[in-house]
């Protein structure tokens, strides 16, 4: 499986309804569409999307899935803060018949889930917002290959 790792674009610092519903902003919503549009000319545009129920997850997940001209998001609980590596390998080889998976998600849970799968030392892979990355990989196994890390400095930039 090629697993696509989306951090969350940009959000609000706060909400008053805590950090699950921070709501992402409109630097964020541009930082999903620019990846969608980076990835549609790549031809590398994901079969399915996975987020995590957090708002800022969530309509990142769904900008990206609109401007890619893809389906919807489906939502997975076990992709909100505090995700661990071995569950989501174990979460993912769920979707094996799926060649290209995309998540999206949080920090620092995706940098360890990156980490944890390449079998890198934990801290030698940072997602920023709006970050996304690829990886070869074949779930439940660890074990896998970075194909790419495109930081949002990068994603940011127009054609």
């Amino acid at each position: 499986m090629q697993l696509l790792v989306m951090r969350h674009g940009k959000a609000e610092d706060s909400h008053p309804q805590g950090d699950a519903a921070r709501r992402l902003v409109e630097i964020g919503r541009e930082q999903a569409r620019r990846a969608a549009r980076m990835l549609v000319h790549a031809q590398q545009v994901p079969d399915i999307v996975l987020t995590s129920p957090y708002e800022r997850a969530l309509r990142t997940a769904e900008e990206f899935c609109t401007t890619a001209g893809i389906a919807a998001p489906i939502i997975q609980d076990w992709l909100a803060s505090g995700m661990h590596p071995q569950t989501a390998l174990r979460e993912l080889s769920a979707f094996s018949e799926f060649r290209h998976v995309a998540i999206v998600g949080h920090e620092p849970d995706l940098s360890c889930l990156i980490s944890h799968i390449i079998e890198a030392p934990y801290g030698s892979v940072v997602m920023k917002k709006g970050a996304f990355a690829a990886i070869e990989c074949s779930p439940p196994a660890r074990g896998g290959v970075l194909l790419y890390l495109v930081p949002p400095k990068l994603a940011d930039r127009e054609d």
